[in-house]
Formats: structure tokens, C-alpha cells, sequence
């Protein structure tokens, strides 16, 4: 990991600032990260995380790892997912947290960087087994701030909980706003 001054120094030449904070004395949490309409949305997170002195899980398709970029991505906390196989990814990701005295798991619910209002629910779900809070995390290009929002522990049911989600996210500018798009109400 680069060192929090750095990347500091890094996001004050690009203009961008971190406002919000991970919630005091959460160790293990799941960051719903959105708007994700560009690849270098990763870059901003994370240094973003850098800048506070944590380390952030993410997952990313098993294609991005080759002989060159696996220890790389992995030292990053890229953890890898078959996409061509129905395998339990929920139930993987709540071992990870049982094993771990910390850990950050950062999910984009887009799941794509074109437009989707169909978001993923498995941020939500891996948070609900492994007995996490949710943290709102964001990017807002407009602003030039990226950060956290509000934390919230699931209730079981997801609709409800999207009220609060969608509220958080209506004003948050993507870096291709044409790209994103929230969920419809049900």
C-alpha cells in the first residue's frame, strides 16, 4: 500500500478531497461503492482508502489476473471471481470475514460500468451473513469528493433498506453521468 501522505498529496494535485470516515471501531464492514462509470474510479478509491490508512478488499472478474497482475492485484485486495460459474460468492466472503480481525469489502452493485439500474444485491446479502454493517461509499465528480455516507446493519428487507440508498445516492455525479442510473422503486 502507498503511504497515506502520498496518496493525500496525490488527491490535493487532482483536486479531489475525502470527506466522511469509515465508522469509529467498525473492523469489518462492506462499502457499497457507486457511482462506477469509469475505470479510473478505481484509481480515486483507492487512494482514497490509502489516504486513511485502510486497506480495501475487491473483487474483480479471474481474467484481470495473469502471470503479471496477480500479485499485484492481490496485494491491493483484489480478490478473484469465476463470473462463468454459479458459485457461492455470499457464503466464500462470510468465511473471509469470520477468518479476519479486519477487513473492508469494497462492492460496486452496478457491476458494470455502462448503465444498469438492475444493481446487484450481493453487497447486501454478504453483509447480512457475515453480520457487517453496510457503509455508503461514493465518488461524486461534480464535487471532486469521494468518501463515505451513512452505515446501516440490514434489516432483511432489501426494499425498505433501498429507500435510505437510493436517498443517499440521487445527487452523486458519476464521471459519465449518461451511465448511471438508480434502481426503480418497487
Amino acid at each position: 500500500m502507498i503511504g497515506k501522505y502520498f496518496s493525500l498529496f496525490i488527491l490535493k494535485i487532482l483536486g479531489w478531497r475525502i470527506v466522511g470516515q469509515i465508522p469509529p471501531g467498525v473492523g469489518k464492514c462492506v462499502v457499497m461503492m457507486a457511482p462506477h462509470t469509469a475505470n479510473r474510479d478505481f484509481f480515486y478509491g483507492w487512494l482514497g482508502y490509502s489516504s486513511m490508512g485502510h486497506k480495501s478488499y475487491f473483487l474483480i472478474k479471474k481474467e484481470a489476473f495473469n502471470w503479471f497482475t496477480d500479485r499485484i492485484l492481490r496485494a491491493m485486495g483484489g480478490i478473484p471471481v469465476d463470473r462463468s460459474h454459479s458459485t457461492n460468492i455470499v457464503h466464500q466472503l462470510t468465511e473471509e470475514f469470520k477468518k479476519r480481525d479486519r477487513m473492508i469489502l469494497t462492492i460496486t452493485p452496478e457491476g458494470t460500468r455502462r448503465l444498469n439500474r438492475n444493481w446487484k444485491r450481493g453487497f447486501y446479502f454478504i453483509a447480512e451473513s457475515a453480520n457487517v454493517p453496510v457503509v455508503l461509499g461514493f465518488l461524486d465528480y461534480k464535487r471532486k469528493e469521494g468518501g463515505f455516507g451513512p452505515s446501516f446493519m440490514t434489516t432483511g428487507n432489501y426494499d425498505e433498506d433501498f429507500k435510505m440508498i437510493r436517498e443517499f445516492y440521487k445527487d452523486k455525479v458519476a464521471k459519465y453521468p449518461e451511465k448511471f442510473g438508480l434502481p426503480a422503486e418497487r
